[in-house]
């Protein structure tokens, strides 16, 4: 099965953060924060302002920073993906 995002919508599989600490302390899942960083996996095919149809800045393989609460959560073939709006995604790490 596939995810094929409407409009300005991003699908992002989310990158786990490390469970063990710098300092070599190991995380239990309730300490754990919810990750911020993901992957573009799909893209939507943008949004119409003023009549003009607007492609979306990320593509699909873009490493990006999203909104702590963004997005609605999905889990497709035992992996985790957001589905959020691009508006919600702060920045692309380069």
């Amino acid at each position: 099965m596939r995810l094929k995002p409407l409009g300005d919508r991003v699908v992002v599989k989310v990158i786990q953060a490390e469970e063990v600490t710098k300092g070599g302390v190991i995380l239990p899942g309730t300490a754990k924060e919810k990750p911020q960083q993901g992957e573009v996996v799909a893209v939507g095919t943008g949004q119409y302002i003023d009549g003009k149809k607007v492609e979306l800045e990320v593509k699909v393989g873009d490493r990006v920073i999203f909104s702590k609460y963004a997005g609605t959560e999905v889990k497709l073939d035992g992996e985790e993906y957001l589905l959020l709006r691009e508006s919600d995604i702060l920045a692309i790490v380069e």
